[in-house]
């Protein structure tokens, strides 16, 4: 609650929409790209 209370005071409150939309967007990629490294490791396990 405290992080929320300064994250809101520092960009206000018309940035945090954009904020987080851009964290949701890292963690799409982020999950992706584990899922990539998973499925090449699991191609190199097995040939």
């Amino acid at each position: 609650m405290i992080v929320g209370v300064l994250v809101l005071v520092l960009f206000g409150g018309a940035k945090i929409p954009q904020l987080m939309r851009g964290l949701g967007r890292g963690m799409g990629e982020f999950k992706a790209g584990l899922q990539e490294g998973k499925e090449a490791m699991d191609k190199s396990l097995e040939g």
